[in-house]
């Protein structure tokens, strides 16, 4: 038998911080194929709602308790926002450097990494990263003021609410945290080389069940594609185990007619990564 201890070195565990976050938008497949940085990020304030008891009475007495759905939100305040964010935002923009209001609000991904701290390694213990699953962004404040004898930059805040996707084997959810302290460091090298993108490769927002994929199997593969081949208008995609090809977002085998320029993009399938640097996307010219 152990008798329980409290308060031991190393043990005092605290969270701080919030940084890289990066913002992730769908192509129209609905695949995270694309990250942007978002600097100036000042908090991200985690709102889950949901799970409340109602309890079901029969024979005097509580014969069940039900829980209600639950829910994520969230609050993200910045001084700033990618320029990719005004679609998210409800902007539309005709012409460059021009932004029309009150329109349609684009879904979006969101990562953010925040420390783990403790008594002995302060901020150096850890970290947590935090993946946001199709979030929409509500129309907020923004309060615009005279510049003073002491000048403040404004904030700007957004209210976000989510709509959970499939998580395989539980329940949907649209948020997942990866603690640093608890996971293989080369696994997660692997996951943050697909959020943060490589030499040879763009960020992008791993699926759920690619992150469970790769945190419960064996470490991801290494694999190189191979440049698909052209004659004429016709592409040749080539047979790479562990490489998808895909063209606009869509998975692409055998041969493939040109009817226009057409990027063809090199993606690892599921535990599978590619080295970097990697060429893993190709410009094939209509003649």
């Amino acid at each position: 038998m152990t008798k329980l201890k409290w308060d031991q070195v190393g043990e005092k565990v605290f969270e701080t911080g919030v940084n890289q976050g990066v913002l992730y938008i769908p192509n129209s497949q609905g695949i995270y194929d694309k990250g942007y940085p978002w600097n100036g990020l000042v908090s991200v304030s985690e709102s889950p709602s949901g799970a409340e008891s109602n309890k079901q009475y029969a024979d005097n007495a509580v014969y069940l308790n039900l829980t209600s759905a639950e829910e994520f939100s969230a609050t993200v305040e910045a001084f700033t926002y990618p320029r990719a964010f005004a679609q998210c935002d409800g902007s539309a923009e005709p012409s460059a450097g021009v932004f029309i209001g009150q329109q349609r609000r684009q879904n979006f991904g969101l990562s953010y990494k925040t420390l783990i701290g403790n008594d002995t390694l302060a901020t150096d213990f850890g970290y947590k990263l935090h993946l946001i699953y199709n979030a929409l962004a509500a129309p907020t404040e923004k309060a615009y003021t005279t510049v003073n004898d002491s000048p403040e930059a404004i904030t700007l805040s957004w209210e976000l609410s989510t709509t959970p996707v499939d998580v395989p084997n539980l329940k949907p959810s649209a948020t997942i945290t990866i603690d640093s302290t608890l996971v293989d460091p080369v696994k997660l090298a692997q996951l943050e080389d697909m959020l943060y993108g490589t030499a040879g490769s763009d960020p992008r927002l791993p699926t759920p069940s690619e992150v469970i994929a790769l945190f419960e199997g064996a470490a991801a593969t290494s694999v190189v594609p191979t440049k698909p081949t052209q004659a004429g208008n016709v592409v040749t995609i080539p047979t790479v185990t562990g490489v998808v090809y895909k063209i606009n977002g869509v998975t692409k085998t055998g041969t493939y007619t040109l009817t226009k320029n057409e990027i063809v993009k090199a993606v690892p399938a599921q535990g599978y990564v590619f080295p970097v640097p990697t060429d893993d996307d190709w410009l094939f010219t209509f003649a």
